[in-house]
Order: C-alpha cells, then sequence, then structure tokens
C-alpha cells in the first residue's frame, strides 16, 4: 500500500476511535441528567462527583500513559486504552442491571467511572504520537485537528445517538451497546493499525522530522514551555468540561426549555467546537509557515482563546435562547481552533519523549478540568449560574495569555541542562 493511502488509513482508525471512545466517556452525562438523578434522587452536587471520579482518574494516569507510549508505541497502547475503557462502560451499565443495591449505587458508579477513566488516559497523546509519528511536520497540525474534530463529533453525537438509545433500551442498554461498538472499533485498530509507515525509515522511537536535532543535554519535561503550554491547556479544559457536563442542565433546567430543545442546544455547541478544531489547525500550518518562530505558533491559539472568552461573556449577557445559543457556539468554536495546536506543540516540545510531554500537557487540561463538573453548581448555587458560567471565560483569559511566553520553535526552550548519560 502506498505511503497517502496509509496515512489516510492510520488516520481514520484514530479518528473512529476517538469518535466512539468520546461518546462513551460524555454518555455518562446524558445518562445522568435524564434518567439518573431523576430515578436514583440524586442531586446534581453528587453527581457531579461522578463526572469528577472519571476525570480525576483519567488525570491521575496521564503522565503513566504517556510513558506507555514512549515505550510500546501508540499502537498497543490505544489497543489496551479501548479494551479497557469500553470494559468499564459497558460496567456502568451493569450497575443499572441491578450489579450492586441500590443504596450501593453511587459507590459503585463512582469506582466503575473511575476505573474507566484510568484506562482512557493514553487516548489523545497516543494519537498525537501516531500522527506525528505519520504525516509530514507541515500537515501535523491539520492532521491533529481532524482527529481532535472526531474526537468532538462523538461527543456531539452522544445527545441525540445515546438518547435515542436510551429511549430505545434504557440507559443501561446504551452503556452495553455503546461499549460494544468501541471494543469492536479497537480490534480492528489492533488488526491494521500501525506505530510506524513502514516504507518510511524507523527513525528513533517515530519522531517527526521538526524534533530530530534535539540540542544536547536539554530536559524536554523541565522547559519554561512545557509548563506554559500546560498551564494554557487546563484552562482550555475547565471551558470545555464546563460545557460538555452542565450545558443540557442549564438549558433544561435553569432556562426550562425542552428536553429535546436541550439535547440539540448542547449538541450544537459541540459541534461548534468540533469544527473549529480542523479550521484552527489549517490555519497554524499556514501561519506557522508565513511567521517562523514563537509568534508563529501563537497567533492562532492565542487569539482564539481570547475571542472564546469575548464571545462567552456575550452569551451570559444575552437574553433570548437564540442569542444565548449562538453566542456560546461561537465561543466553542474559537476555542476549538486553539486545540491542535497544543497537541503539535506538545510532541514537538519532547521530541523523542513527545507521548510524555503530551501526557504531562493533558494532565493539566484535566487536572484543572476537572474542577469545572464539580465547581460550576457549587458557584451557581452561592452566585447564580451566569457567574458559575463565567468563571469559564475568565480562566480562558488566563490561558490565552500564556501562549505569549510559549516557544516550540526550541524544542527544549528554556529548560534546565542535564548531563548526558555515558553511553
Amino acid at each position: 500500500m502506498k505511503s497517502a493511502p496509509r496515512r489516510w488509513l492510520i488516520l481514520a482508525l484514530l479518528m473512529a476511535l476517538c469518535f466512539i471512545s468520546h461518546l462513551n466517556r460524555l454518555a455518562m452525562s446524558v445518562a445522568g441528567t435524564e434518567r439518573i438523578i431523576p430515578q436514583f434522587n440524586l442531586t446534581p452536587e453528587k453527581m457531579g462527583w461522578v463526572y469528577t471520579s472519571f476525570l480525576l482518574c483519567y488525570t491521575a494516569g496521564m503522565i503513566a500513559g504517556g510513558w506507555c507510549i514512549d515505550r510500546w508505541g501508540p499502537r498497543k497502547t490505544l489497543l489496551a486504552m479501548g479494551l479497557g475503557s469500553a470494559s468499564f462502560g459497558a460496567l456502568t451499565g451493569g450497575l443499572g442491571f441491578g450489579l450492586v443495591g441500590t443504596a450501593s449505587f453511587l459507590t459503585g458508579l463512582l469506582v466503575v467511572r473511575g476505573c474507566m477513566g484510568l484506562f482512557t488516559t493514553p487516548l489523545h497523546p497516543a494519537c498525537a504520537r501516531a500522527v506525528s509519528n505519520w504525516f509530514p511536520a507541515k500537515h501535523v497540525s491539520g492532521a491533529n485537528g481532524l482527529v481532535t474534530f472526531a474526537a468532538v463529533l462523538g461527543m456531539a453525537s452522544t445527545w441525540p445517538l445515546f438518547g435515542a438509545l436510551m429511549d430505545w433500551l434504557d440507559w443501561p442498554g446504551a452503556f452495553m451497546v455503546a461499549s460494544g461498538t468501541l471494543i469492536a472499533i479497537t480490534l480492528l485498530w489492533g488488526i491494521a493499525g500501525k506505530d510506524h509507515l513502514e516504507q518510511m525509515p524507523i527513525r528513533e522511537a517515530g519522531v517527526p522530522d521538526s524534533v530530530q536535532n534535539l540540542p544536547a543535554g536539554r530536559s524536554p519535561l523541565l522547559s519554561r514551555s512545557l509548563v506554559l503550554l500546560t498551564l494554557s491547556y487546563s484552562a482550555v479544559g475547565y471551558f470545555q468540561y464546563l460545557f460538555f457536563y452542565w450545558s443540557e442542565y442549564y438549558f433544561k433546567d435553569v432556562m426550562h426549555l425542552p428536553t429535546v430543545q436541550s439535547r440539540h442546544n448542547t449538541m450544537f455547541l459541540v459541534l461548534a467546537l468540533g469544527v473549529g478544531m480542523p479550521v484552527g489547525g489549517w490555519l497554524a500550518d499556514r501561519t506557522q509557515r508565513r511567521y517562523p518562530g514563537r509568534m508563529g505558533w501563537a497567533m492562532v491559539p492565542g487569539i482564539a482563546m481570547a475571542m472564546s472568552a469575548g464571545f462567552l461573556f456575550l452569551g451570559v449577557a444575552a437574553r433570548e435562547p437564540f442569542w444565548i445559543v449562538t453566542l456560546f457556539a461561537l465561543a466553542m468554536f474559537a476555542l476549538g481552533a486553539s486545540e491542535s495546536s497544543f497537541w503539535q506543540a506538545a510532541v514537538v516540545l519532547g521530541g523523542p519523549r513527545g507521548g510524555t510531554t503530551a501526557a504531562i500537557m493533558n494532565t493539566g487540561g484535566n487536572g484543572i478540568g476537572l474542577l469545572a463538573p464539580l465547581l460550576t453548581p457549587v458557584i451557581s448555587a452561592a452566585l447564580g449560574w451566569q457567574w458559575g458560567i463565567c468563571v469559564g471565560g475568565i480562566v480562558g483569559i488566563i490561558g490565552a495569555l500564556c501562549w505569549w511566553g510559549i516557544d516550540p520553535t526550541g524544542p527544549v526552550a528554556n529548560g534546565p541542562r542535564i548531563e548526558p548519560s555515558n553511553p
């Protein structure tokens, strides 16, 4: 098979894995809002802990997941990720079928969703590493944009697809079907997926051309740019999780819109985020070529994140549902335009340890992001839902400012020197 078709095959498999993995992941918020909260008389705060249990374990295992990517490669790591994540997704449905008693249901849900989060940790770092292994540097940001777009398309599809499955099979059966689909796609990846393009020379750990010549004696894990990149991605995580987990609740229970309309509005927001990702990747590839150096890397993500915060504030100030949804969608679109730059920069900064640096960045994104499902209802109960949402915009502005200190043109810029080991 020629190199171009094989690249597209790998890209399609990565996109399929991200699509169904994120549908399985976000299905919990749909089931929680529409079935589990009323069925088990849970408060939003208690349900927030269920969402956060996934994110806590997802974050805690991220760096170990990055080490696995660099040690065993993206193919084996993604195979383990898919099978493990699907198993605990099916166990989520098993709880609804009476696997534990009603008194232990909440505890069981916390444990099962936490374990699912742990197995899901390598998903995005492994996909970013695989893209960097397979694609030339001038196309990496665009390819990453397509992979992250597929993830968001999976999330956006959760409300209509998983909602329809719940209407047909109830929520436990819906989890079983979704998990079985993830197993099938994971097995396809295990059969057809590869770490490298076989016709290409196998370079050290599959490192892309842009990071082959690292300065001797520098540690990519201790660079100022990686610290700032991680802080900035933390802002992205908080902003995204706020909308992923609470937008349907906001439309349905705060704005008192019908359930079907609330589903569609939430899907529209997440789709807007996804559409922004390949657009931002396309812009980033061209901006980096036109403006070599730090500014070329910072322009698209920095400006996009600032715009996303501005649109969010305007949406909170609006009163008509049409304008609220439209402005929130523009905020999500702008935020999505920043996404692919993060993954490309993380792998470039890491060089041979690109899986680990991508995992460190994603740890920050989820470490702060996981606070959104938990803090949003708490802040909203004290100050109102408008303030609960505005916090996401404030965090987004801080994240945008971080980009002006990030310099991926030097893979380990500003990192302290370390002594090379003896051969």
